[in-house]
């Protein structure tokens, strides 16, 4: 594919939504791809978002690019003063961690945006909240000075078939609206258009965007 083809198909997944394409945002997840390869099939068509899950690796990308850098993958806290280089958090998955990031947030002089991490497949090998937990992390994760809660964020199982996903999308969305979170981060290159269609604002692309173009 590319990355022209991915977003014409979140055009075509809004409006089966009767959706505005322009509420959702493509994030390019660059993981594992070089600074001449993200210059060639991202940033030439303009400016979008660049998802990184690897510290390390984020941080020598950004000395070379400027970018809206995003962090998607799970976060030690040991990493959290080199967390808050980024513009949005994606995965903050325990209220310990989002003390650390509202810590160094602060001591960089800064208000780290952020989204909380559900696990709504109930998946033990994943990172993220239960449903369940979501009212108190997310009264207690608020309050703390340093940070701003955005939105929402969760990695639906794997599936061939990204019709049966469907509903834990729909659940994000449903408890985005609960909370009044304006953001809701959902949808990978297997099944973001499904994502879209039930309210991505936010669409997690990497493969889809690097694989050779069909």
């Amino acid at each position: 594919m590319s990355l022209p083809k991915v977003l014409e198909r979140i055009d075509k997944a809004c409006r089966r939504a009767s959706r505005d394409p322009q509420a959702v945002r493509l994030v390019a997840v660059t993981k594992e791809h070089p600074v001449a390869e993200i210059r060639e099939r991202v940033l030439r068509y303009g400016r979008f978002p660049l998802g990184e899950s690897r510290i390390q690796e984020a941080l020598s990308k950004m000395d070379e690019l400027v970018a809206e850098w995003h962090f998607i993958g799970p976060l030690q806290r040991n990493k959290a003063r080199f967390a808050v280089r980024f513009e949005l958090i994606h995965s903050i998955d325990s209220v310990r961690l989002a003390e650390t990031v509202a810590r160094k947030a602060m001591e960089n002089g800064k208000v780290q945006r952020v989204l909380l991490e559900l696990n709504l497949g109930r998946e033990p090998q994943k990172h993220g909240f239960l449903e369940e937990e979501l009212p108190e992390a997310l009264a207690q994760i608020r309050a703390m000075e340093g940070l701003r809660v955005d939105g929402l964020m969760t990695v639906a199982p794997y599936t061939e078939d990204p019709e049966t996903v469907r509903p834990i999308f729909a659940q994000l969305s449903r408890l985005a609206d609960l909370y009044r979170l304006p953001e809701r981060s959902m949808g990978m290159s297997g099944d973001f258009e499904v994502a879209v269609e039930e309210g991505a604002t936010l669409v997690r692309v990497g493969r889809a965007i690097f694989e050779p173009d069909t």
